[in-house]
């Protein structure tokens, strides 16, 4: 009797999971299987697009990389330690999530802009953010870092902190402890957490469109042919994008799944 009941109820709620998974399947598939093999590869023979493609893959793995250098030791911060305010960094740490993105870019822009002091100052030094590179990873660093920094969070967590404390006892300094016991115990979280964040800010348009219009990011790129020549010009574009994220995304998951096992 139990067993029909659960085979009931796993049909039912099975019903609007289908239907929610079919939702978000279909318009991706029907993007890739209405472009043409031969279409596909003349759009990637455009070298507008490969050097679009090139650009948003390289931005968002600089920016990445920049809020691992810097999330990680924050993270771990957060997981092991209560201070004053600590409230008050966790909401800042999440704020980027509810903000809408082109009020990012705006906020971004009051900020780094030519007129700004920040602005100047590392313009004395070479580095500008209103249309330029370093604005396109400013950008994606800050709509996304929250993916890495959570994610990270929830690994320390996971790690037992008697478990530090035994290396200690053992003559390991804090620094060994951090790096021959939490860390690889939660590299796992933190490479899942790298992933999401390099994977959103592939897909990031609102906030690059705003402080870095040019050089042009694929999203960008895709918005500027869809309104300049219509559906049958952006398709093409929009296919490869969604091709080449989900290759990627599954080479990573395979890395991921064998460091599970290796751990």
């Amino acid at each position: 009797m139990r067993a029909d009941v659960d085979r009931r109820i796993l049909i039912v709620f099975a019903i609007p999971g289908a239907l929610l998974v079919l939702f978000v399947a279909w318009p991706l598939l029907r993007v890739i299987i209405t472009s043409s093999p031969a279409l596909l590869w003349e759009t990637l023979l455009d070298e507008e697009v490969r050097r679009s493609m090139l650009l948003t893959f390289a931005a968002s793995l600089m920016a990445t990389t920049i809020a691992f250098l810097g999330g990680v030791p924050l993270a771990y911060v957060l997981a092991r330690r209560d201070f004053p305010a600590k409230w008050l960094v966790e909401g800042v740490v999440n704020l980027p999530v509810v903000v809408p993105h082109t009020a990012a870019g705006i906020a971004l822009l009051m900020a780094f802009g030519r007129h700004t002091l920040p602005g100047q100052v590392l313009g004395l030094l070479g580095i500008r953010f209103v249309s330029a590179v370093p604005g396109i990873v400013a950008a994606m660093l800050f709509v996304s870092m929250s993916f890495l920094v959570n994610a990270a969070r929830e690994g320390f967590e996971g790690v037992d902190p008697r478990l530090e404390y035994t290396a200690r006892t053992l003559g390991a300094s804090p620094w060994e402890s951090f790096w021959r016991v939490s860390l690889p115990m939660a590299w796992r979280s933190i490479f899942s957490g790298a992933v999401m964040m390099w994977a959103r800010g592939l897909s990031e348009f609102g906030a690059v469109v705003i402080l870095a219009y040019h050089p042009m990011v694929t999203p960008v790129l895709l918005y500027e042919r869809f309104e300049s020549w219509g559906l049958r010009y952006a398709q093409p574009i929009a296919a490869l994008l969604i091709l080449m994220c989900l290759a990627t995304f599954v080479v990573l998951r395979i890395i991921g799944h064998r460091d599970r096992r290796i751990w």
